[in-house]
């Protein structure tokens, strides 16, 4: 069955969206790269690929229900931070933002009575709520870290073990 076309337009667009986090989450990964803080950058390719499964958890969702896949245009994510707070800050504030887009969806699909979207995007909902956390937790480590490169080396070590196979 398919989706109404103002459904599948917003679906459309959360696939951006995940697309365009995960861009970013690779540019935090370069940053840190850059700055010799490895485990952080594992942890952010980790990041990028997960929200790149996510787009294509949507993606195979639309075509699933017989509708066109159309993804839109990406702005470049910044490259320049300074230091690790910023750059945790700026994915929080990304989570938040990919958390209030898929409860908008889902709000949409209540709205529209597309009974069928509601077990997809619970599925997210519980996703985002962990993400949101576990960002969270580690941009306070990070802050309590500030000025002190021993235990920011000590998260990145910390990190840089993030068992990626969850």
């Amino acid at each position: 069955m398919e989706m109404s076309t103002e459904l599948a337009a917003a679906f459309n667009k959360q696939i951006t969206m995940e697309l365009a986090s995960s861009t970013a989450y690779m540019q935090m990964a370069a940053y840190f790269d850059a700055a010799n803080l490895t485990g952080m950058s594992a942890w952010m390719r980790h990041q990028s690929d997960e929200e790149r499964e996510h787009a294509e958890r949507f993606l195979e969702y639309v075509l699933d229900r017989g509708n066109q896949v159309v993804i839109g245009a990406q702005e470049a994510p910044p490259a320049e931070f300074s230091g690790a707070a910023e750059v945790f800050a700026k994915a929080l504030e990304q989570e938040e933002a990919v958390t209030a887009s898929i409860h908008d969806l889902y709000r949409l699909a209540t709205e529209a009575g597309d009974l069928a979207c509601i077990p997809f995007l619970q599925e997210f909902i519980e996703e985002q709520l962990e993400e949101e956390s576990s960002v969270g937790t580690i941009l306070d480590r990070v802050r309590l870290a500030q000025d002190q490169p021993a235990a920011l080396l000590l998260i990145d070590s910390q990190l840089g073990e993030r068992d990626t196979t969850e």
